[in-house]
């Protein structure tokens, strides 16, 4: 172990010693949240847009009935990513989530990058949510039998006359204006939300059970296996909420307790609420019949119930502002402790003096997600989420391994379960599907790698605050 103040490793792998990492700072977020409405923010991030949006167009346009398989598949990988976070989330209670635990583990260069591309995910996952909610808004006012302008209802491309994808960016501003009002105020709101989200879900799954027609699931696997697999890295961003969650360590009254229970009962219950609404999904209409955009209504109003799809549409809508609200507030945490530790600058690290959120980030966030769900059709938005997700995923389960074996008698309030098998096996699952991903996806996303590239040798590398020490304390062990 370093003592206190010395700086591990040297260059771009200098890492601050994990005993430091808690210690506190002039800039510090509000301790407000308790065990459950940690897991509320968690099940608010995973169950979403993979229902109400994704879950449809997958079984559509991918996998068909099979997309039962995807999620299942994007599960068992999340969970073994999940308890991975759980170990770390026990051990290191502070804002960043993949962030702060890469860069204590791996090093500065590892974390910056990881925080790099999070801040790019997280904020598309936001944009995501909203043209979701956006396609179940607009089969809501077409069941009122009111007609709005084509100009307004979507992205360029995603019909005719289509302009911009108008309430999606309201809904983008909206939740950057609520984060604004401080976490306890924002998390009442998130817990009460969550609660009619799952109540939503399990009318649609109870009711629809009586309407499934078996029929339906065959042929099970109309695009063959490689589409239940392709599907899953598509939805796999759907099931990963609890990440998001992490980085409000900070905010947490008792986090080393807490947030790793709330990772696992955040997961556990949002996988089986998934695997019931997609088999219900899939046995209520033909795979070729779900409307990719607002897939549950469609089938509710299908079998004649269109008052219970209006209700599930306006469930809908509700229900996915949480998924909003969570990773929302999982970038702006991240852009505050990449910005508090120097790789980025100062200023937006800067606290609400009486609120104590960082509004600056909050609002840039907001218009930044407003133009993505504006422009970009749900798909092309969905895949850009997903890869930066999932290598952030093999980060964490790499990590807690190292630090396993290189800090075995650090304390831990959650010790994961098959060391090392399981975060292995995480690892190797999220690179698995990384494979799956589409070209444009890995395109975009080393743009944004080489960006990121730039600005840590140019800003970053020499203004971190672990710099000036890295010079002062030598190579580290």
């Amino acid at each position: 172990m370093t003592s206190a103040g010395r700086v591990t490793g040297s260059g771009i792998f200098r890492r601050k010693p994990v005993e430091e990492i808690a210690d506190t700072s002039e800039e510090q977020l509000s301790r407000s949240l308790g065990l459950w409405q940690l897991t509320a923010i968690g099940v608010g991030g995973i169950i979403g847009a993979g229902i109400f949006a994704l879950a449809g167009a997958v079984a559509r346009e991918t996998a068909g009935p099979a997309v039962l398989i995807s999620f299942l598949i994007a599960g068992l990988a999340s969970a073994a990513a999940a308890l991975s976070y759980a170990e770390f989330a026990g051990m290191i209670p502070k804002a960043g989530s993949a962030y702060t635990y890469g860069y204590a583990v791996l090093g500065e260069a590892v974390g910056w990058f990881i925080g790099w591309d999070l801040l790019l995910e997280y904020t598309a996952i936001v944009a995501v949510v909203a043209i979701g909610i956006s396609g179940y808004f607009a089969f809501l006012v077409g069941e009122l039998g009111l007609e709005l302008p084509a100009w307004m209802l979507g992205a360029p491309g995603t019909g005719d006359g289509h302009v911009i994808d108008l309430f999606a960016v309201i809904l983008c501003l909206f939740i950057a204006f609520l984060l604004n009002q401080g976490i306890k105020t924002a998390a009442r709101f998130e817990t009460f939300v969550v609660g009619l989200k799952v109540a939503v879900v399990l009318l649609v799954i109870v009711v629809g059970f009586f309407y499934v027609k078996t029929e339906n699931y065959s042929p099970f696997f109309p695009f063959g296996v490689g589409g239940a697999i392709t599907g899953a890295a598509t939805v796999f961003f759907a099931v990963f909420g609890y990440d998001a969650m992490s980085t409000a360590a900070e905010e947490s009254r008792d986090a080393r307790r807490h947030l790793p229970k709330a990772i696992i009962y955040s997961l556990a219950l949002s996988m089986v609420l998934y695997v019931l609404a997609t088999l219900v999904l899939t046995g209520m209409q033909n795979y070729t019949e779900i409307d990719s955009e607002s897939g549950f209504s469609s089938a509710f109003a299908s079998v004649g119930l269109s008052g219970l799809a209006s209700i599930i549409a306006v469930g809908a809508i509700i229900g996915i502002l949480t998924v909003m609200f969570t990773f929302m507030l999982g970038v702006t945490r991240v852009w505050f402790s990449m910005s508090r530790d120097g790789l980025l600058p100062a200023w937006f690290a800067k606290l609400h003096p009486v609120r104590r959120v960082p509004s600056r980030v909050t609002w840039i966030v907001g218009v930044g997600s407003a133009l993505l769900a504006g422009f970009l059709p749900i798909r092309e938005a969905a895949e850009l989420t997903n890869i930066g997700i999932l290598l952030a995923f093999v980060v964490v389960c790499i990590a807690v391994i190292v630090l396993r074996y290189r800090h075995p008698e650090a304390p831990r309030t959650f010790r994961l379960p098959g060391m090392p098998v399981v975060p292995a096996l995480g690892a190797i699952f999220s690179v698995w599907l990384i494979t799956f991903l589409a070209p444009e996806t890995w395109l975009r996303f080393a743009v944004w790698f080489v960006l990121g590239a730039l600005i840590y040798a140019f800003y970053g590398y020499r203004r971190s605050k672990l710099a000036g020490r890295d010079e002062s304390s030598g190579p580290g062990r």
